[in-house]
C-alpha cells in the first residue's frame, strides 16, 4: 500500500535521503523514527507528492506518486504536524468545504461528516471558530478532515504533538482502530507512541534506513526503546561517514 523504492533526494552534493526502500502492507501501523535531520520529513514529502525525488519511485496503492499524483491523493490522507486549517471557519464549515472539494455532496457528504465527527469526538466544538479551539481539538479537526474521503492510506507527522495525556490516549485509540483496516505510516519522536500503536518500526538515520522490524526486535535485549534509539544513531554505516540529511 505504501512503497518506497530507492528514493534519494539531493541538493547539489547534499544528500537529504539516499536509497530509501521499504513497503507497508494493508492493515499495518508503521512508525517512522529517527533523530532530527535524519530524513523523515523529506521521505514523507516525497511519499505524499509534495516533493519530487532525485531518484527512485514512491507508490501509494500501486500508483506512482510522481506520474499519478491526483489519483494517489484520492487514496491518501495526510496529516502534517501543523495541519492546514482555516482559523476563521468552524469545524463543520471546514468539513463541508473539504468534502465538496473531494467531490462529496448531498446525503453522502452528510453521512461522512457525521462519521468523522463521531470518530474524532468533535461534536461539542462543531460551531466554534477554529482559532478559538485548543491544540488538541484542532488536531482532532485536522484528523477528521483527513479521514473525510475514506482514504486507504494515512500518513501522519507527529499526530500527538502538543496534546495532553487524555487527548493522547484518545488519538492513540483512534489510530489503533483505523489501523485494523487502513495502512498507516506515522512519524514521531515519542517512543511511548511506538510501543502503544505500532506493529513495526522503520528507523532512518543520516538519510538511510538502518532498521526495519518490530518494536521488540528494535530493543533486541536492551532495556528500552530509548536505549535502542541511542544505539542505532551511534554507528556509521559500513564504509560511510555521516550522511548529512534533513
Amino acid at each position: 500500500m505504501i512503497e518506497a523504492a530507492g528514493l534519494s533526494k539531493f541538493y547539489g552534493d547534499f544528500a537529504a535521503i539516499r536509497d530509501v526502500t521499504f513497503s507497508v502492507p494493508q492493515g499495518q501501523v508503521a512508525a517512522f523514527l529517527g533523530p532530527n535531520g535524519a530524513g523523515k520529513s523529506t521521505t514523507l514529502r516525497i511519499l505524499t507528492g509534495y516533493l519530487a525525488p532525485s531518484a527512485g519511485t514512491a507508490r501509494l496503492t500501486g500508483i506512482d506518486v510522481a506520474t499519478g499524483r491526483i489519483a494517489a491523493a484520492e487514496r491518501l490522507g495526510y496529516l502534517p504536524e501543523n495541519g492546514p486549517l482555516y482559523p476563521e471557519m468552524t469545524p463543520l464549515g471546514l468539513l463541508r468545504f473539504f468534502g465538496r472539494a473531494r467531490g462529496l455532496a448531498g446525503p453522502r457528504l452528510k453521512q461522512r461528516i457525521e462519521a468523522v465527527v463521531a470518530l474524532c469526538a468533535i461534536e461539542t466544538v462543531l460551531e466554534k471558530s477554529i482559532h478559538k479551539l485548543s491544540k488538541g481539538y484542532r488536531q482532532r479537526v485536522g484528523m477528521a478532515q483527513v479521514l473525510l474521503h475514506e482514504p486507504d492510506v494515512l500518513i501522519m507527522d507527529e499526530p500527538t504533538s502538543g496534546l495532553d495525556p487524555n487527548q493522547i490516549r484518545e488519538v492513540r485509540q483512534t489510530i489503533r482502530e483505523l489501523g485494523r483496516s487502513k495502512t498507516i505510516l506515522l512519524s514521531t519522536h515519542i517512543l511511548q507512541e511506538v510501543e502503544a500503536m505500532a506493529d513495526r518500526v522503520l528507523f532512518i538515520d543520516r538519510g538511510r534506513i538502518v532498521f526495519d522490524g518490530s518494536p521488540e526486535e528494535m530493543k533486541a535485549g536492551l532495556p528500552s526503546l530509548e536505549e535502542a534509539f541511542h544505539a542505532l544513531t551511534q554507528e556509521d554505516p559500513p564504509g560511510e561517514g555521516p550522511c548529512a540529511a534533513v
